[in-house]
């Protein structure tokens, strides 16, 4: 594994931990991270992409929060600071959030951002 030096910005909240850990101990490995990054597309010009991810990338930022490594690549970093990563489960949502103050706007359907 390279060495990453870097430090982002986006934060895990407990409960995202709690599921993320949950998640890969189904998974039984230990190598996983999980990955946020920022991609073009959707209605409104980028969208999030949130994965388990065994790689290390040049220049990935790496912040572990509880034993859960989160990974930002280097292109993704300066849309991503400051962003929440949470987890919902409700009656009215389950799944992981993103709360992004660098999102100037989103499409109707929350998806993508710009």
């Amino acid at each position: 594994m390279s060495q990453a030096t870097a430090e982002h910005g986006v934060l895990l909240t407990d409960a995202a931990a709690t599921k993320v850990k949950s998640l890969l101990e189904q998974e039984g490995r230990d190598d996983l991270r999980l990955r946020i990054a920022v991609q073009p597309g959707g209605c409104s010009g980028l969208i999030y992409q949130l994965y388990f991810d065994e790689r290390d990338l040049d220049g990935d930022a790496v912040r572990d929060f509880e034993g859960v490594e989160v990974v930002v690549d280097k292109m993704s970093v300066p849309y991503l600071d400051g962003a929440t990563i949470d987890f919902a489960d409700t009656i009215e949502r389950q799944g992981f959030t993103i709360d992004n103050p660098q999102a100037a706007g989103s499409c109707a359907c929350g998806e993508s951002f710009h």
